[in-house]
């Protein structure tokens, strides 16, 4: 069962590579989501959160290099948004590996912010 489905409608952002890359994020979260949920064992479940989280930092730094190389002039304020989530995603990551959380309930996936991990992005 699909955590979030990438719709164009509701995600698209009419910018080629990162509509793609959001596609992948969307479905490495999902696949995280599955394993957490469906009971896996733990090192499946923190590859997969590792597969994400690099995902993710490979694709803000992406995004960042086309935001400037266009003048985007939000630039700041999103790379910001990048920065928190990367903190949250980093703060998961890191307590999960130390055995002081996991990624197995519907209300963890709120309270970590997980859900909007991949979510913010340019127009």
């Amino acid at each position: 069962m699909a955590l979030i489905t990438w719709t164009a409608s509701e995600y698209g952002t009419n910018v080629g590579f990162a509509d793609e890359e959001h596609q992948i994020l969307f479905g490495k979260l999902n696949k995280l989501y599955d394993l957490a949920m469906s009971g896996a064992e733990r090192s499946a479940t923190g590859a997969q959160l590792d597969d994400l989280i690099s995902c993710v930092v490979d694709h803000f730094a992406h995004e960042e290099r086309e935001m400037q190389a266009k003048g985007y002039t939000g630039y700041e304020r999103h790379k910001a948004e990048h920065e928190a989530l990367l903190g949250i995603g980093g703060d998961l990551q890191a307590k999960f590996h130390a055995g002081e959380t996991d990624v197995t309930e519907e209300d963890r996936v709120e309270e970590t912010g997980l859900r909007s991990f991949p979510l913010p992005h340019h127009r």
